[in-house]
């Protein structure tokens, strides 16, 4: 029986004998950053450390990861928290001093807040020791919480905490990364009777038309997925209090490695042996769901940062036929929700940021993931060829760590992924590495 691709992935993924719930982890089937290159790890560090910073160094500084998978990145971050409870932010994530390079910030409109309210900053100033005193390091500070509906992993160390609801209160970071891509959502077709729900047998993938778009959902496309007759808006702006840029200008196929060990995470449907589609000349992915999903996040945080990480696309640059694919062990595959792989899609990241500014009231940051990478120290250059001469164990480090930090810059890979910054109760500029 055919159901509506929302409902589908909702089972497939997150139902009993999911794909995330009692599989054998995502880290068996796809590549990320966090797999790819403790580069990665670092890097968030130093953030983490700068958000810290913003904060006076409170007294429980959390770190909640949603959609932890098998706690790989708590894993690695409690690892650099115990070896270095001095963290500071002189240093880059290959040990090096950091380069300087540019922000990246979208710039904020006349009357957005770009500074702490009076509120928040006497807050902060709480947060102070009494003169004199010494500051406990993070690592007697932190709290780590994954995120997860599968069972707590076997080897995990207890002092991560694993629930299956994001928790409130949050003060600290809230990391999503890859996490917006499988929020489960509602697939549309454009026919000539106008914008219709696909709907898609679990078992075989195969789809048919069904209803028209409710009020909400089409309210939604309208606003967020223009067909690609329809002009763009020349005063569309993505959130109140922040002005739009497009983060990624330096390249057309920055997006196209979802997760790159196929090189490709452009629609499956394409492929031959795919189940068949109905003809169409466009299709969207609602991405309702995911805004709701992201505001909910951002609003369990009393002060500090969000950060999601995903691959995505912008208003002006939306597929025609939509994202929608599927990964099993290392391959891509048909997108059938039948719980044997994941099914994914990329996210409206300006969409999704403009839900979460609503409910910050803080301006946000949308940058690639590579100049993410580069602001936090992490920018993949090569060590000048005489320190192979002045100091040659040095050189192989440093040529280590900047091939460690290529596969995560590659613009047309992981480097391609978005980052979305969104500050609460806190300025957005002393978050941001430079």
């Amino acid at each position: 029986m055919s159901i509506a691709w929302r409902d589908a992935m909702s089972r497939a993924l997150y139902g009993p004998g999911g794909f995330f719930v009692a599989g054998t982890g995502p880290a068996n089937h796809f590549r990320t950053s966090v797999h790819a290159s403790p580069a990665f790890t670092n890097a968030l560090l130093r953030l983490i450390s700068e958000v810290d910073s913003a904060l006076g160094h409170p007294p429980r500084f959390d770190v909640v990861d949603v959609g932890a998978g098998g706690g790989e990145l708590l894993h690695g971050l409690l690892r650099l928290v115990a070896s270095a409870p001095a963290v500071g932010g002189a240093v880059g994530v290959s040990g090096e001093p950091t380069r300087s390079g540019r922000s990246g910030l979208i710039p904020a409109r006349a009357g957005s807040p770009e500074t702490l309210t009076p509120t928040a900053a006497t807050r902060s100033l709480r947060n102070e020791p009494p003169s004199g005193t010494v500051r406990p390091p993070l690592a007697e500070r932190v709290r780590f919480t994954a995120v997860e509906y599968a069972d707590r992993p076997e080897n995990l160390p207890e002092e991560i905490n694993w629930t299956a609801e994001i928790p409130t209160k949050i003060t600290g970071v809230l990391l999503a990364t890859e996490w917006l891509d499988n929020v489960p959502l509602d697939i549309a077709a454009h026919t000539e009777d106008g914008w219709r729900y696909v709907l898609v047998d679990p078992e075989s993938g195969i789809e048919t038309i069904g209803d028209p778009l409710s009020p909400d959902d089409l309210g939604w496309l309208t606003e967020w997925w223009p067909s690609p007759t329809s002009p763009l808006s020349t005063d569309s702006d993505p959130s109140p209090g922040v002005a739009g840029t497009d983060p990624t200008s330096e390249s057309e196929s920055g997006f196209r490695a979802a997760r790159p060990a196929q090189g490709s995470s452009l629609t499956a449907r394409s492929r031959p042996g795919c189940p068949e589609t109905p003809h169409s000349d466009q299709r969207a992915e609602i991405g309702r769901t995911r805004d709701e999903a992201w505001a909910d996040a951002v609003d369990k945080i009393e002060r500090g940062l969000a950060v999601a990480v995903d691959y995505g696309h912008l208003r002006e640059n939306r597929p025609v036929y939509g994202t929608l694919t599927g990964y099993r062990a290392g391959r891509q595959v048909p997108p059938v929700p039948d719980g044997s792989s994941d099914v994914t899609a990329h996210v409206a990241m300006d969409s999704v940021a403009s839900a979460g500014a609503a409910v910050a009231r803080c301006a946000y940051s949308l940058v690639s993931q590579a100049e993410a990478l580069r602001t936090l120290g992490a920018d993949g250059g090569r060590p000048p060829l005489s320190m192979a001469g002045t100091d040659p164990a040095g050189y192989v480090r440093a040529l280590a760590a900047a091939s460690a930090v290529a596969e995560l810059t590659d613009p047309a890979g992981l480097g391609g992924h978005l980052w979305l910054r969104q500050p609460v109760g806190i300025p957005l500029g002393p978050v941001v590495a430079r």
